[in-house]
């Protein structure tokens, strides 16, 4: 083999290693799981969060209990789980300042900041103020928390099922289907009770974050939703 010759076998085996290359770095990207989309190396991802999966709203569901669902509390600063099941937890925990939010309601789907001044809130009656202001932008455009001004004339108390898209709430449900699809493009900026300021994206109540849901059956409640705390002291929330 001449020179020559080499030097084009060379190259033709150069250029199939990269044409290889990028096969393998699209097919990769094609293929990330749902969450690691959700990434972006300053928020934190919560991932399949277990709510309350032994209740059940009516008989269809077996092994599963007809009964309210418990409710559970998240806490941003160490991702902690609370369950409130009974007297002694609610005593325990619901009017302290030890958690951020609290999922209540059908499918654990009602969510609430900790908030001492509002009647029907878990922290009703505690110490912890917080405030939250609803943000029709994606979670990645929102570099900056709202205005004090903005926080103090809120009437937002509760973060649920949005009945029309001007509704503040974080899902909308089918009645025919009855199943939740989270609205896309929709941000929550939270004033917490030390004054810090955070940003919230609801994903999924379903197991492993689908991209849509047609199975009433499909395990649920499992929680998938990201935040940001900004941990300075100011409204600054870039995360990209």
């Amino acid at each position: 083999m001449n020179k020559n010759n080499r030097i084009l076998n060379f190259k033709a085996l150069h250029i199939l290693f990269c044409v290889f290359i990028l096969l393998i770095s699209s097919c990769t990207k094609d293929e990330l799981e749902p969450n690691e989309v959700l990434q972006d190396g300053n928020s934190t991802v919560i991932s399949d969060l277990a709510g309350d999966t032994q209740a059940a709203m009516g008989n269809a569901t077996p092994g599963k209990e007809v009964r309210a669902f418990y409710t559970f509390l998240f806490r941003f600063k160490d991702q902690k789980q609370i369950w409130i099941r009974t007297r002694a937890d609610s005593a325990q925990w619901l009017k302290t300042k030890d958690w951020d939010l609290a999922f209540t309601g059908p499918y654990n789907s009602e969510v609430y900041v900790n908030d001492k001044d509002y009647q029907f809130n878990p922290g009703y009656g505690g110490v912890a103020e917080s405030a939250v202001v609803m943000l029709d932008r994606n979670y990645d455009a929102v570099n900056q928390a709202p205005t004090d001004q903005l926080f103090n004339a809120s009437t937002i108390t509760k973060i649920g099922w949005a009945s029309s898209a001007s509704a503040n709430g974080w899902f909308f449900y089918s009645l025919n289907t009855h199943i939740m699809q989270a609205i896309p493009g929709r941000t929550y900026a939270i004033r917490l009770p030390d004054g810090k300021y955070a940003k919230l994206q609801l994903i999924n109540a379903y197991k492993g974050n689908p991209p849509s849901v047609t199975d009433l059956n499909w395990p649920a409640p499992y929680y998938t939703f990201k935040y940001y705390v900004q941990q300075d002291g100011t409204k600054n929330l870039q995360t990209k």
